[in-house]
């Protein structure tokens, strides 16, 4: 008999919580899902959500589930019809299932939307919760949940920095923030309180700026006709090759950037040259192989070749430049891989248009660097780098 008990007890504490989705709960998810882009199944979609939100509390996992895969116009169907039956069931005096909440909030491999969108709704029932899960978020896939950890600890350090006999728990709270941190000015007042305890930080190798590149140009833009041309980089990378340039024979040369978020003044290096097209290339070793992303910044005019396959580019000429402007998705290989910049300037005059540079880091899709394995800190190549990349002289 006690056999029986413990059996029996054994087999309903592996039965699910919450019964099974229901087929029609499933078929409205489906339609939902199904909205295009441009509106396609809009009509259908909404017809699915007003009955989607009749249903009660039992459908709130299955919604936050149904974030996998969708477009951004269905996840906004979904939101709505989430928050929508989470609101009546808390109105009605209803538990929300703060268990299942909870789980799916600490699946990584959930959407980061909707874990976002769990865990909020979850405050609302379980106060204890941000205290509970934070701090284990410091290097979580989402980047609004890895924000709050590094905040709290930046917090914690704050308050003991200015504690001399606290010096070194201080520094140590902010190293394990910075650990977590890719947001830009979370990394700067992190970096700013270590260099006020004496310790310098590596802002380069943090974000994963690539320093090390070799140049060859200028080429013919005129008109802005050298985007959609072809010149001799994009069909072999030859760095002992020479090459005729818009002014005169041109050969690769090496140039390292010493800025602390690997920017490269493009302008400076060869004067604010107008009309102009050079090719930046870079390798990465990979350690693995690993789907990471390259992350670009530039006001101008762009393309990128990686081992040879042109991933993406964008013909727009000074909209400015922030960090990790441009994502880039790509598949690296184990060992060398040869990253392949096309940067174009017009022919504008105006003083806001004279900005010809770029950054390039890379990534998990998280923002966490990923460090190449060839990667050589050297001297700034500042003598002669103006007649090295324009044979004949500037302009």
């Amino acid at each position: 008999m006690k056999k029986t008990i413990l059996l029996l007890a054994a087999i309903v504490s592996v039965l699910p919580l919450q019964p099974a989705m229901s087929a029609e709960t499933a078929d409205l998810l489906k339609t939902i899902k199904a909205v295009g882009n441009e509106g396609q199944g809009n009509v259908a979609a909404g017809k699915a959500v007003a009955e989607l939100s009749q249903k009660d509390q039992t459908a709130l996992k299955p919604i936050l589930e149904a974030f996998r895969g969708s477009s951004p116009l269905s996840a906004n169907w979904l939101r709505s019809v989430f928050e929508t039956i989470a609101d009546r069931a808390l109105k009605s005096g209803k538990a929300l299932p703060a268990k299942e909440l909870q789980q799916f909030i600490l699946d990584i491999n959930q959407n980061p939307r909707a874990r976002r969108l769990a865990f909020d709704w979850l405050l609302k029932v379980d106060e204890t919760a941000a205290d509970r899960l934070i701090p284990d978020m410091l290097q979580d896939p989402s980047p609004e949940f890895r924000r709050d950890a590094v905040a709290r600890l930046v917090t914690a350090a704050d308050a003991v920095k200015d504690n001399k006999q606290q010096k070194t728990k201080a520094i140590e709270i902010f190293q394990q923030a910075l650990i977590g941190a890719t947001d830009d000015d979370q990394v700067k007042t992190i970096s700013k309180s270590l260099k006020k305890l004496g310790v310098k930080i590596d802002l380069q190798k943090h974000f994963g700026f690539l320093p090390n590149w070799s140049f060859v140009g200028p080429f013919n833009n005129k008109e802005k006709k050298g985007y959609f041309k072809t010149y001799p980089p994009e069909n072999e990378i030859k760095l002992e090759a020479a090459y005729q340039g818009e002014l005169g024979e041109v050969k690769w040369q090496k140039l390292t950037s010493d800025d602390q978020y690997g920017i490269f003044d493009i302008a400076k290096a060869i004067s604010p040259y107008k009309g102009a097209i050079m090719y930046a290339t870079t390798e990465f070793v990979s350690n693995e192989k690993q789907q990471v992303e390259l992350r670009l910044g530039t006001p101008n005019a762009w393309k990128m070749w990686v081992n040879g396959k042109l991933l993406f580019g964008r013909e727009e000429y000074h909209r400015g430049m922030t960090i990790d402007q441009y994502r880039v998705p790509v598949t690296l290989n184990p060992g060398k891989n040869t990253i392949l910049l096309k940067l174009c300037q017009n022919e504008q005059t105006e003083s806001w248009a004279q900005r010809y540079q770029f950054q390039l880091r890379v990534c998990k899709a998280s923002g966490i660097a990923v460090p190449a394995a060839n990667l050589v800190k050297t001297s700034q190549l500042n003598s002669n780098s103006k007649t090295n990349l324009v044979a004949g002289g500037t302009k």
